[in-house]
């Protein structure tokens, strides 16, 4: 009877919410450092006299940590463990954080946040591949996109915390950072209750430890549902994976994504977390700004912002529910047109409250995109570069969130903020017209069907030698 084929007919159940809960924490942390450096720069601004180019080094910290982090992840994730590897991410980012909070200096802050920002790209490239492969085929789109949902949370909490926190007290700042910190205390948690995948394992060759995971699942799912499982529907597509295949490495890892077999797939996908990234970095970096020289004044222009940030949250949710109806390109490709819509829509308008309208629509398309994007990425790759492929696209995207605020700074001077939106939106087009003609239908299949049987892993043992 094979594991794999017993894993994915369990129903979604309490044991599945608790690991989305995991991973959903997780999220929302990672979310919410990320968003509160902008929260952050007025004060460090004042603290050390900065100036724009120090400020603009700072805001570029934490994506260009989370390029290194989210490709460093991915191959260790693939060779020691995506357990192992989601909680030294966690403990890495949360000591950095505390490091960034007693900062005496403008360098140490500055190092600080790279290293804090390559922990949080660590665990946020690991979580959507490691949790995926728990799923049945079903709902793991929705699994997976509910996932990345939490990163909302982490970005509303951030906005608060800027609002309210940050100008409480001269030493506001530092508190934020400790706050991002705490969820170091997450780890006893995790530890515990955290099994390793059990494709990993098969991968691995450690088909034992396999067995009691998987074991382990069901006799919790059996007890949460109350009632029998259902039977296992042996086919070729659920077998498991060998246990032969070789040692990821950064060559073997390119040389298989870019291979004749794979490389559409990976194009396509590396191609999507550049967009969506480049457009989500560049929005949600220039509104403040945009908001501020529209008349509204710093105080307003964050609360402004907390509503376009929570419009995030029905983004993310209500594409999670797409994903399994529509498919994970056609949900891709919907929320990207309605971003470049809405990115057209922000580049015709004046005045204050249809800036703030507009970029709230704006938010909920772009973030419904990032929980396609999540539930889609790691569905293409093979178990044993799943983590790899995944964290690889990951740091891609990244390029996209460095190159936005400088790009969109140098044409602003140029274009004006009509013409940087207009710019966004052709970038969204792009993407859109990239999903729909060469992107794959995912929905209801196995993560082996997609990959492992008659595919392009077929070929894997080849190109990774």
């Amino acid at each position: 009877m094979s594991l794999l084929a017993r894993l994915d007919r369990l129903p979604l159940s309490r044991p599945h919410y608790g690991l989305l809960l995991i991973g959903g924490l997780g999220y929302t942390f990672d979310g919410m450092d990320s968003a509160v450096v902008a929260f952050l720069l007025p004060s460090v601004q004042q603290v050390w006299g900065l100036d724009n180019g120090h400020l603009g080094l700072i805001g570029s910290a934490t994506p260009f940590g989370f390029l290194f982090g989210a490709a460093i992840a991915g191959l260790l994730g693939d060779r020691i463990g995506r357990k192992k590897v989601m909680m030294y991410a966690l403990a890495f980012y949360a000591v950095f954080s505390v490091v960034a909070a007693f900062s005496p200096n403008y360098e140490v802050f500055l190092g600080a946040r790279v290293l804090a920002g390559a922990g949080a790209g660590a665990e946020s490239a690991i979580i959507a591949p490691f949790l995926s492969e728990f799923v049945p085929a079903k709902r793991r789109g929705w699994f997976v996109g509910a996932l990345a949902g939490f990163f909302s949370f982490g970005f509303v909490m951030a906005a608060l915390i800027g609002r309210f926190v940050v100008p409480a007290s001269e030493d506001g700042w530092r508190i934020a950072q400790l706050i991002t910190a705490l969820p170091i205390v997450m780890l006893l948690w995790w530890r515990r209750s955290l099994p390793e995948s059990p494709r990993f394992l098969l991968q691995q060759g450690k088909t034992a430890e396999a067995e009691k995971v998987v074991a382990d699942l069901e006799a919790r799912v059996e007890k949460a549902t109350r009632q029998p499982l259902p039977p296992v529907e042996e086919s070729a597509t659920a077998t498991g994976p060998v246990a032969d295949t070789p040692k990821v490495t950064l060559l073997s890892a390119l040389k298989f994504l870019w291979s004749p077999a794979m490389a559409k797939r990976t194009a396509v996908i590396w191609l999507i977390w550049f967009v969506i990234t480049f457009s989500y970095y560049g929005f949600f970096s220039w509104i403040p700004t945009l908001l501020v020289q529209r008349g509204i004044t710093v105080t307003k222009s964050f609360e402004f912002s907390i509503i376009i940030y929570l419009a995030q949250i029905p983004g993310y949710f209500s594409a999670a529910w797409l994903t399994e109806r529509l498919d994970r390109k056609n949900t891709i490709a919907l929320y990207l047109a309605g971003s470049a819509v809405s990115a057209f829509w922000l580049s015709q308008t004046e005045t204050p409250l249809t800036i703030t309208l507009a970029g709230a629509v704006l938010s909920f398309f772009l973030n419904g995109t990032y929980a396609g994007v999540y539930s889609y990425t790691p569905e293409v790759f093979p178990t044993w570069v799943r983590a790899t492929g995944t964290g690889l696209s990951s740091a891609f995207g990244r390029i996209g969130s460095i190159l936005a605020p400088t790009i969109i700074g140098l044409s602003a001077a140029s274009l004006g903020f009509a013409g940087v939106f207009g710019l966004t939106t052709a970038v969204l087009v792009v993407g859109v017209v990239c999903v729909v003609v060469f992107g794959l239908s995912t929905a209801g299949r196995s993560l082996e069907d997609l990959t492992e049987r008659g595919g392009p892993a077929d070929t894997a043992k080849e190109m990774a030698k």
